[in-house]
Order: C-alpha cells, then structure tokens, then sequence
C-alpha cells in the first residue's frame, strides 16, 4: 500500500493558514511559503506539532536581515522536541567498518540523556555553559549533544579526523566547561588512536571544569569521567525551557581567510527548520531509518540527528567512505533515506558498482546528495543504477543555514544535472553584480528573505561586524551565499561551484588557513596557497602551491613531507592532490593570499590581465600556464 507523501497532507493543511488550493502545484505552495512567511511558519509548526512549553507572541519580531529574531517569546528545548515525537523502532544504530551494529532504543537513549545531563549539572555544567565534543560519528556524540542541550547549555563538536590542534583552534574559542572525548576512531580497516590529541585539546582549554572519556588508553584523574559511569544512573531530568533564541549549538565556518568563525544557531530556528525539511521535503515519517555520511565537523552531522525530531531511526558510521562500505550500511540497516557526496557516487561508478543489484536496498525510498555539485553524468549513473523507486535528491544548502536551499520534492519530478526545486521558505534568487534577478543565467546565489535557521550571530561577535560582513557586505539586507547559481524558468536550480576560497573536498568544508599553516610550519616552506578547482567532468582538483626557503627544491621526499604534514595535522580527508613548487605566492596590496583569483585562472575563467590590486602581477602567467597544463590532461 502506498502511502501519500506528507507535503500532500501538509498543501491540504495549508489551507487553515491562508496556503493555496488543496491541489495546488508544488510551485504555488513554494510561491506562498515565500510571500506570506508569517503564514506559512505558522502551519508548519502546527502540522509538524513543534512541542512549545510557551507559544511565541508571533512568527518573526518584523525586523529585516540580519537583525530578524524568530517566535519571540516562545519557550521551547530541541530536546522535549526529540522526545515528544510519535516513534517506532530503535532510536539509534551505531555501525563501523568491522559490520558490528549497536541500537539504542528509544527509552535508553532518553535514560542516558538525563544520566548524563545529570552528572553534567553535577560537574557545574549551567545554562549558556559550552559542552564540546572531539569525537567520531558514534552514537555517543548524540547522546553527549542532547545532554548539553537539556541544560540549555550549548553544544560544539569536532570530529576525530581533525587533528589535536586543528580542533583547538576552534574549539578554545568558546571556552568550553566540559569536554566529551575518544580514544579514537576507525579507518580503512585500522585504528586510529587520538588520545595524544585529546590530551593537547584538554591542555588546550585551560576554561574545562571536567572531561567525559570514551574508550579506554586515557590517564585517569579527578576531573575526568569515564562514559560509562556518566551514563549509568536513572535519574530523571526535566529538559529546560529556555527563550526561542538561547543558542543550541555552535558550528565552524571553513576558516578560509583565519580562525575558523564560530556560527551560533538557537532552537527555535533548527527546530522550525529541520521538521520542515525532513518531514516536508525529505518525506521522513516515524520509523523510517536515516543515514548520511558525515562527521561532526559537518553540519549534515547535525540534520541527520535531527531525524529523531521525525521519529526516525538515526544510523551513524565509525569508518571511512569505502566505495562499498555506505551501501553495506545501507543495506544491513535497511535504510530508507541514505545520503551521500557526489564524489562517493562518481567513485562508485568509476569502480564499476552496481548497488541495487548487488545489494539489498528494498528499504530505500530516497538518496539525498550534497557536497558539491552532482553532475548530470553522475546523476543519470544513480537514477539508472537504483530505478523510479528511489528519489535521488540533489540539495544544496550551507553550515551556514544548518539546513538547505534547494533539493529535491516528492511531487516535483527532477531533471539530471539540476537540482530539483527551491525548498519551501526559502526565497532563493540569482543576481547580477548590481542585484538584478536572473532567470536561466548564472549569478550570485542570494536569499531576499530571512530563514528561521539563519545565524543568530557568530560566537565573540558582539556588534555583528563579522556576521554582516560575511553575508550582507555585497547586498545590503539581502542573504549573499558565495555560490554561483542559475535558476532555471522551471524553478530548477544549478550549482555551478563556490564563487569564494572555501575548500570543498568529498563534501567536507575546509578552509585554507588549516592547511597553509601546517604546511608552513615546514622550515623548507617559506608559504603556501591550496585551493579547490571544481572541475568540467565533476572533479575536484585541490592542489597546493609553495615557495621553498634558499637551497631548497621540491622532490618527491619534501612532497610525501609536505602532504603528511596536512594529514597529521590537520585532516587526512583534505591532503592536496598535487604539490607544486611557485616562483611565488600572489598577495592583495594589504597582504592577503589572492585564492580566488587563482582559483579562477585555473580554470581558465579569468584572464590574467583581470587580476588587479596585486603585489606581484607576473606571478598570474604562471598560474594560468599550471591550468592550460591540467585542462590539456583532462579534456576527454
């Protein structure tokens, strides 16, 4: 039996709230959802039955962006939210890269939530208090977010993969009271033990009152707290009422031009946002199981916990990306709403996997596609291999938003290479230079109208210099993304890659201040630019360009250094796929590294004639000549 999908019911709702016809096309309820947003907020906190403990005085306080704050005077926790959802199942599954599986019901996750909000409140942990977590993508890191947020403290979470430092550097900025650490995690069938790097992150935050360890191999001492013994009471604990914009969780920025940006969000806002998202969008119900690979420094980390707002089954994954290992995962846990980079389809078919055939993914009803742009090749490639059953689902969205711009709709059928529509509530435009709207023409990325889900400000902000400066420098008053973008006449919507510095490797956000400062460090490297050139055929070329110290040249010896250095330093999912030596960096005449003009000569999109208000204006034939060389290898 085939059941109707819930933005069907949600049109037909609608109707009390001012929405369009019953019948009405996915069109004419996005046009609603936009013109009259007090309206369409409205609805969707009744039909997706937000759990308020206070119901706000209205939908939005009326000012513009970025001053725009959501429900006021509504009183609410992510948490109660989680709880009060009608549910089936277990809450959530654990895999890693050996095939074990660990579930936690629904009554034993709420058990250790309040055991260990309650040992939290015991250690000093207050409202407005930073909880952080350095952790793998483990069910533990869910449990530790939700304890926080009970408390209405605040939550930050880097993953595993990131080394000691580079989870320093944003972790210390918040002066976190508690962290909540691993031993380690798994990759590529090893393990890989962290505990020298969660000892430079506590040394690090001299702020911590108590660390909570998971795993074993840590020194033990009175102000640690082993996981086991911080989930073991039965204490029951109330999760606190806090105001509509009491900050939920802090996510980084890639960190492109300095320390990464802490970008503060509140519940209200994620809450609002992801029920919209999941339930009307994704079509997510009660029961349905939910897995997007992701690690906690992405913000698909913390959408997919959301699922439990759902109901649903959230499933995490301890390993790496294999070409086979997600739809193991998929398969052993009878996913019905997998999410995956395009990179990791591309790999997939290039390995010559076929996953509907050679797995059984009966259970799926929806694979969701994020990262970076999915080209149409890929696309096909996925709709042909999985069938009319599966909706594949190409979004786009941002850390920024904690949610997405645009992707795929149940009712809306979508085209290879586009993505599908603009998602409800969302007033996403492409704009000229001098702010015209364009139809079927590349522009800017921007968004006229505020989201629940934007930013409140980021974290040691207190002016909101840095936020406005961020997105509203170019349009005043208008959402600026950094993302070059066509609508099309059908609503449709293509990416076409970042008009900014950021890294975007196998979906994974990173800026270039991680990685040119651990390679720097090198005493044979007197500087270095790494940037990420989106490619024709669906690549992503990162290289990294360095000028070497007197008596030094690049050989392979200084080569594999230089990439290590990324690799225990920083990341080992943003090691640069090539090292090459520069007769120089080019600089901006107040000294920053010019990454995306560079970026743009490589691809051949800007001439170096263009680049002005350099320091060195000779150094651009170079880099043009490095992208003649690598378009010339890769033209097919």
């Amino acid at each position: 039996m085939t059941t109707e999908p819930v933005i069907t019911a949600f049109t037909r709702f609608a109707g009390h709230y001012g929405g369009p016809s019953p019948t009405a096309s996915y069109d004419e309820l996005w046009r609603w959802s936009v013109d009259d947003s007090t309206g369409f907020w409205n609805a969707v906190s009744t039909f997706c039955g937000i759990a308020w403990d206070t119901s706000p005085d209205t939908v939005t306080d009326g000012a513009p962006m970025p001053g725009t704050r959501w429900f006021p005077g509504g009183r609410l926790n992510y948490v109660t939210q989680v709880f009060a959802q009608p549910r089936r199942g277990v809450a959530i599954v654990g895999h890693d890269e050996t095939g074990a599986m660990r579930t936690i019901s629904w009554p034993e996750l709420e058990r250790q939530v309040q055991s260990l909000a309650a040992n939290l409140a015991e250690l000093g942990v207050d409202a407005g208090d930073r909880v952080v977590g350095y952790l793998p993508d483990r069910p533990e890191a869910i449990v530790a977010f939700l304890a926080a947020a009970s408390l209405g403290a605040v939550w930050a979470g880097c993953g595993a993969d990131l080394a000691g430092e580079a989870a320093l550097s944003r972790l210390a900025q918040l002066e976190p009271t508690c962290l909540v650490a691993a031993s380690g995690y798994h990759h590529r069938g090893r393990w890989v033990d962290r505990t020298a790097d969660v000892e430079t992150v506590r040394r690090g935050l001299p702020s911590l009152r108590a660390t909570v360890l998971v795993g074993d191999g840590h020194a033990a001492d009175d102000a640690t707290l082993a996981w086991d013994a911080a989930i073991a009471s039965s204490v029951r604990r109330t999760p606190l009422a806090v105001p509509s914009g009491h900050p939920l969780w802090v996510l980084f920025s890639s960190g492109t031009t300095g320390p990464p940006k802490g970008i503060v969000h509140d519940h209200a806002g994620v809450v609002a946002e992801h029920l919209k998202t999941l339930r009307l969008l994704l079509d997510m119900k009660p029961g349905d199981q939910f897995f997007w690979y992701t690690t906690l420094n992405w913000m698909m980390w913390n959408l997919r916990l959301s699922g439990l707002l759902c109901g649903a089954t959230v499933h995490c994954f301890d390993g790496a990306p294999t070409p086979r290992a997600l739809w193991e995962v998929a398969e052993r846990g009878r996913i019905t709403h997998l999410g995956v980079s395009p990179g990791y389809l591309s790999a997939g078919r290039e390995a010559g996997i076929h996953p509907a055939s050679e797995y059984d993914l009966g259970a799926l009803r929806l694979l969701g596609c994020t990262g970076s742009v999915l080209t149409e090749t890929v696309h096909e490639w996925a709709v042909e291999e999985l069938g009319p059953s599966v909706m594949v689902a190409s979004t786009s969205g941002g850390t920024d938003v904690v949610s997405g711009f645009a992707g795929g709709v149940p009712t809306v059928a979508g085209r290879p290479g586009e993505i599908t529509a603009r998602w409800l509530g969302v007033d996403l435009q492409a704009w000229s230079a001098d702010g015209t709207p364009l139809t079927d023409e590349v522009g800017e990325l921007v968004v006229t109208q505020p989201m629940p889900s934007m930013p409140v400000g980021f974290w040691n902000d207190p002016d909101g210099d840095r936020y406005r400066s961020a997105y509203f420098e170019e349009f005043p008053g208008v959402w600026r993304h950094g993302d070059w973008v066509t609508v099309t006449d059908r609503g449709s919507v293509v990416i076409h890659g970042r008009s900014d510095a950021t890294l975007n490797r196998h979906g994974i956000r990173m800026g270039s201040a991680d990685i040119c400062q651990a390679i720097e460090d090198l005493p044979e490297v007197t500087e270095a630019l790494v940037v990420g050139v989106e490619e024709p055929d669906g690549g992503y070329w990162m290289p990294v360009f360095v000028t070497l110290a007197d008596g030094h040249h690049l050989d392979d010896a200084l080569a594999a250094r230089i990439q290590a250095a990324v690799r225990d330093k920083v990341s080992a999912r943003h090691v640069p796929d090539e090292v090459v030596e520069a007769p120089g960096i080019p600089h901006t005449l107040t000294g920053k590294k010019l990454e995306v003009p560079v970026k743009n000569v490589l691809r051949g999109m800007t001439a170096p004639a263009q680049v002005t208000a350099i320091d060195r204006p000779d150094l651009m034939a170079f880099y043009q000549q490095v992208g003649d060389d690598r378009r010339s290898v890769t033209v097919r």
